[in-house]
């Protein structure tokens, strides 16, 4: 068997209570824009407008009704969407408490990660990479350790991710 050759992740889709409101914060969190919707099938496409993909995130609405069960279940846990600079990943942090949708923040080494929560609970994450040649130990590591923000854009700001 051959392993497939993926290099990213392309788009996401989300089932969604309410596409109106989901359309709203997506498009206010992360300065997306819509590309198609589909009334008839509740159905909405988003792409970044900083981005080149046809569509990063596509929204299919169940109606008012359909709650998520409590706690964890199995399935999505988060999506994870990179922004160019640490200094984008701070405005992010702001965006996000903005709209009441900011969840928490963690460093993980050579990521910078920012975590949010749209109008149905879904969890996300903003994250930027350090520099590729600065990975060194953190290449083969995983940590969660504390994100010390206003360290990292006073060492990185201005710096494109990896």
């Amino acid at each position: 068997m051959t392993a497939i050759p993926a290099r990213r992740l392309n788009h996401a889709v989300l089932f969604v209570s309410d596409i109106d409101r989901s359309v709203e914060f997506w498009t206010s969190a992360l300065d997306m824009e819509v590309v198609s919707q589909i009334p008839q099938a509740h159905a909405a496409f988003l792409r970044l407008t900083h981005g080149s993909n046809h569509h990063d995130l596509g929204l299919f609405g169940l109606g008012p009704d359909v709650r998520k069960p409590p706690g964890a279940g199995i399935g999505l846990y988060h999506l994870a969407w990179q922004v160019n600079t640490v200094d984008e990943l701070a405005d992010a942090r702001q965006t996000l408490i903005d709209l009441d949708a900011y969840a928490g923040e963690s460093s993980h080494g050579a990521t910078k990660s920012i975590y949010g929560k749209d109008p149905d609970g879904n969890e996300f994450e903003v994250m930027w990479m350090i520099p590729l040649n600065e990975w060194g130990e953190l290449a083969n590591s995983a940590t969660t350790e504390r994100l010390d923000l206003a360290a990292e854009v006073e060492r990185w700001t201005g710096i494109p991710t990896a």
